[in-house]
């Protein structure tokens, strides 16, 4: 199986000393997604929980809704020159009766979730589940706590410092899941697939937190997975605090320390008193 991490040789500079060491890397490798054979898309990722990834990209494309739409999924053995298995060509089998997507190959780097789709509207899918309905109040004590969380479970991070996390959590706090990858929508996707393998959609009731900005695949994504809150380290896009509206979706940003800027869904925030300026 490829590795999660990469030794290299670097020279470390440090004011006036220098001084050689081996230094560890966030592999980065590309995974080739399969539909029933034909070729759907091809995204960089970090190597490990690859069926998730594979299952969460399906559910954000509103493809599949639940896990007996997946007949099987397996790595595609002489995907190589030699005939050896790289463990980066994923093929994806649909369950009978299940209808394929529509055919749209595109290419999605680590830091793109939604390159190459045509328009805006083809990146609006429509959802199977409503957020807008979810009832879920999460207190703001427990919101600012989520980041320290959500690191304390990045453990590939700590030997790296490369790469992004995304953590499922209850309307408590309590972790459900965390994922982590040099995409942050490829981490998002493993938590959608986890998710979907094991029963978990819609993921009502949930907190996903991630790491970096909200940008508008993230808020997609969430909505797609039916989970009612978002909240990201950094900022969101406007796009994504457009989308969140819409949709009916709790949007918090800037979440560090005490403190948060809470774009969409205000009522679902307990314990906030709210001062205008």
């Amino acid at each position: 199986m490829p590795r999660v991490t990469v030794k290299r040789r670097i020279l470390r500079v440090k004011e006036s000393a220098r001084v050689e060491r081996v230094d560890s890397l966030a592999a980065e490798e590309p995974l080739e997604i399969r539909l029933d054979g034909t070729p759907l898309t091809v995204t960089m990722r970090t190597p490990g929980d690859d069926f998730d990834l594979a299952a969460g990209f399906l559910v954000s494309e509103g493809a599949i809704g639940s896990a007996d739409d997946i007949a099987t999924i397996r790595y595609c053995a002489g995907a190589t020159a030699d005939g050896g298995n790289s463990y980066n060509v994923l093929d994806v089998r649909l369950a009978p009766g299940v209808p394929a997507p529509e055919p749209r190959n595109f290419y999605t780097t680590s830091s793109c979730g939604v390159c190459g789709k045509a328009s805006l509207e083809a990146v609006r899918t429509v959802a199977r589940w409503s957020v807008a309905d979810d009832p879920v109040e999460v207190a703001q004590t427990t919101v600012a706590s989520l980041p320290d969380r959500l690191r304390a479970a990045q453990r590939i991070f700590d030997r790296t410092g490369g790469l992004h996390a995304a953590g499922l959590f209850t309307a408590d706090g309590e972790p459900l899941c965390v994922r982590e990858d040099v995409g942050r929508h490829n981490a998002v996707d493993k938590l959608l697939g986890w998710a979907l393998r094991n029963g978990h959609l819609p993921l009502r009731g949930t907190v996903l937190t991630v790491s970096g900005r909200a940008s508008f695949e993230l808020v997609q994504k969430a909505v797609m997975g039916g989970v009612p809150v978002l909240a990201a380290v950094s900022a969101p896009s406007s796009l994504a605090v457009e989308l969140a509206a819409e949709e009916g979706l709790t949007l918090i940003g800037f979440l560090r320390g005490n403190s948060m800027n809470v774009y969409t869904g205000e009522p679902r925030l307990r314990d906030s008193a709210v001062v205008a300026v």
